[in-house]
Parts: structure tokens; C-alpha cells; sequence
């Protein structure tokens, strides 16, 4: 027998930020980040809103200036008149310590914020700024991600590094310093932390790069050197398929091997593009490794010379969006109905087998073959439906599936 290895999560502290748990193996949650400005409290909170019911669970805004403060202050409000109870994160960069001293309201209104020690100030004005932040985290009981960023490494560390490994006898390339310098400015920023009275269950460490190999390098190195909550990302991952297919290998392996607590897709959007993508990813990824399930799976065949028509391919375009549509209506009514598996196959040659392995699936007829479709319930042949309404017919036996079976688990579960 073939078994699948369990990789155990990497152990960390569990951190509460509003309404939702991260670490302490918990659940993965999915972040993500507006890019509205956030001084324009209408279009950040349209874009918080879809971004939510999209399925974030913790989404970042920036906090950039005086404007953008006031922005998040009523920005809590709106979320709070529409009862929309979303964890907030400010991102901060050189003038954090100012904004967190000016505007109390900005520190409650916000549920965790985001630190890059490389940009809290510079010189002897470092530490001052970055205690300051801290400070706060402490008085209003707020989370803190400590996120280093390969564009921004604190430049005296990383020198003091270099340093260091050119009097080596075998000095490391330039890129394995840096690395070493991501990790250390996390831990030493941790340290600092805790120092000023952060409990280890309120810090979460980030280390953004834009590679692939470079991030699964220095998580695995933040995973054997410390136990703090982690939260994943590719600090630029890229527009399009390039974005979506780094971010699913880099995080992925690392998600494979229990590494990470929280976890992004910084895709570039096309101009005017949905933001709500880089969420999907991440839904997307966590449910191709089995470690969340959001919405049923459709295995649908990719076609060959046996399909040349597109009954198959529309079929599989119309139960993936009548799932979609009904999902939000079906969570409230079916519990474990995200767990459904669905198959739509274009031919005889792997159609029935794939539809066995479905929890319902249908076997299309390919190019000359007879025009019958067979449906698979629970591993059997149930049904065989022909003529012109086949994919309406699917689409009701789908739906008597979901009632039948999850309507007498969330029955027996009341």
C-alpha cells in the first residue's frame, strides 16, 4: 500500500488577532491587502468588503500619513455599521511611530500591525521609532507582524554581515548573506519585542522575497530557529500566471512541509483587475494540499483529439459557476458540503473511472461515441442521461445529492 507521508505543522505560538486564530495549529488563514487609498474611506471599505466576503481573513491596509489614519479610524466604523466584524492590519513604514503616538483611536481600531524594521527610521533613530511601535502594540494588547523585506534590510546589520563573512577563509556568495541577514533582523526585531513587553503570542515573523528558492531557503530557517507564528509570501510574486504559479510553488512546498500560519498572493493586478484574485489563489492552494476546503473540487478532463466538441468543456464551465452560486446558500444550510467532489469527463477512456473516484460525476460521450453520459454516485453507476438536457439533468441530480447527503448530516448534526 502507497500512503501519503503526514508532515507534522511546525510548532508555534498561537496568536489571536480579533476574531481569528493563526499558528499554534490552527487552521492556515488567508491575508490579503487593499490597494485603495485608504484616506478614501468609500473605496477602501468596498474594496475591504469584497475582499472579505471573498474570503480573507485578515485584510492589510496602509497607514502612510495623517490622512490614511483618520482613514482606518472611520473605515472601523463603516465595518462595524455594516456588521462586518474583519481583522484589520495597518502597514507602516517610516512614520509608524508617529502615527500610533497622534491618533489612539487609529490603535484600537487596528488589530495587528505591520512592522518592517528595515524602514522605522534610521541611526540612532532606529530603535527609539521601532520601541515606540512596540510600545503600542503593548498598551492596546495588538498583534504585530515583524516583516523583513529583501528590498529593505536593515542596511547596518546586513553591512556588519558582510563584514563578517569576507574574513571568512571560504566567505558565502552574496545572496546566501543576505538571506542570513533576513533571518537575523527577524529574530533580533523578536527579541526587541519581547524585551519591551510583547508576549511571544502576539509577534508573527515575515520574510519577503521575490524568489522562490530564497523564501523556501529562509522560512526553513525560521522554522528551525524559532517558534513564532509565520506568515507567507513572495514580496512581489508577479502579474498573471507567472504571480499565481510562483506563489503555489514557493508557498506550497513550505505548506507542505507544516510550515506557515497565515499566507498571501502579492499578485500584480491587470489594470482595473479583481483584487478578490490573489485571495482565490490562496484558497486554492490550501485546498490543493488538503489543508482547508472552501468549495467543492470539479476534476474536469482537459480535452484531446477523442473531444473535439465543447459539451464537456461548457458543462464543466456550468457546474463550476452553478457551485459558486449556490455555495454561499449551502454553507448555511450543509454542513461539510465544501468537501464535495465533482467530476465532468469528456470521454470513455478515463470518464467512468474519474467519475468513480467523485463523490458524483458524469462521463461525457467523446467525438463518434454513442450519446449516452453514465453518472456515478458514491463509486456505482446511478443513472445514464441522454439527449438535449444533460447538463440541466446533472446540475438537478447534483443538486438532490448535496440535500440528500449533506441535509442528513447537518439534520443529524442539530
Amino acid at each position: 500500500m502507497v500512503s501519503l507521508p503526514q508532515t507534522p505543522r511546525h510548532k508555534t505560538h498561537e496568536v489571536k488577532v480579533r476574531n481569528v486564530t493563526l499558528g499554534g495549529g490552527a487552521p492556515v488563514l488567508v491575508q490579503s491587502m487593499t490597494n485603495t487609498d485608504t484616506a478614501d474611506v468609500e473605496k477602501t471599505f468596498k474594496q475591504v468588503k469584497e475582499l472579505f466576503l471573498a474570503g480573507s481573513e485578515i485584510i492589510r491596509v496602509t497607514v502612510n500619513n495623517d490622512e490614511a489614519a483618520k482613514g482606518v479610524i472611520a473605515l472601523r466604523e463603516r465595518l462595524e455599521k455594516e456588521s462586518l466584524d474583519v481583522p484589520l492590519a495597518g502597514c507602516f513604514h517610516y512614520n509608524g511611530h508617529t502615527l500610533l503616538s497622534d491618533y489612539p483611536d487609529l490603535c484600537q481600531a487596528l488589530d495587528k500591525y505591520r512592522i518592517n524594521p528595515g524602514n522605522v527610521g534610521f541611526g540612532k533613530k532606529h530603535d527609539a521609532q521601532f520601541e515606540v511601535m512596540l510600545e503600542k502594540a503593548a498598551e492596546y494588547n495588538k498583534a504585530v507582524r515583524i516583516g523583513v523585506n529583501w528590498g529593505s534590510l536593515d542596511a547596518t546589520l546586513a553591512t556588519k554581515l558582510m563584514d563578517e563573512n569576507a574574513a571568512l577563509a571560504e566567505p558565502l556568495d552574496a545572496d546566501s548573506v543576505m538571506r542570513e541577514t533576513l533571518v537575523q533582523s527577524a529574530l533580533i526585531s523578536a527579541e526587541k519585542a519581547l524585551q519591551v513587553g510583547l508576549r511571544k503570542d502576539q509577534i508573527i515573523l515575515s520574510a519577503k522575497v521575490s524568489r522562490v528558492q530564497d523564501l523556501i531557503a529562509v522560512y526553513r530557517e525560521l522554522a528551525k530557529r524559532s517558534d513564532y507564528a509565520l506568515h507567507l509570501g513572495l514580496t512581489e510574486a508577479g502579474m498573471g500566471s507567472k504571480g499565481i504559479v510562483a506563489t503555489a510553488l514557493g508557498e506550497g512546498i513550505l505548506l507542505n512541509e507544516g510550515i506557515g500560519d497565515t499566507i498571501r498572493a502579492s499578485l500584480t493586478p491587470e489594470p482595473n483587475g479583481d483584487r478578490t484574485l490573489e485571495v482565490k489563489v490562496c484558497k486554492e492552494v490550501l485546498q490543493a494540499l488538503g489543508l482547508r476546503s472552501f468549495a467543492p473540487e470539479v476534476a474536469a478532463c482537459p480535452g484531446c483529439g477523442r473531444t473535439t466538441s465543447t459539451v464537456f468543456q461548457e458543462l464543466a464551465k456550468d457546474i463550476e459557476q452553478y457551485l459558486d452560486k449556490k455555495m454561499p446558500v449551502w454553507k448555511e444550510e450543509y454542513s461539510g458540503v465544501e468537501e464535495l467532489k465533482v467530476a465532468v469527463m469528456g470521454c470513455i477512456v478515463n470518464g467512468p473511472g474519474e467519475s468513480k473516484h467523485a463523490d458524483i460525476g458524469i462521463s461525457l460521450p467523446g467525438t463518434g461515441e454513442s450519446s449516452v453520459a453514465p453518472v456515478f454516485i458514491d463509486g456505482k453507476k446511478a443513472h445514464t442521461l441522454r439527449g438535449e438536457t444533460i447538463a440541466q439533468d446533472f446540475q438537478t441530480l447534483v443538486e438532490e445529492y448535496v440535500e440528500k447527503r449533506f441535509g442528513d448530516a447537518h439534520t443529524k448534526a442539530a
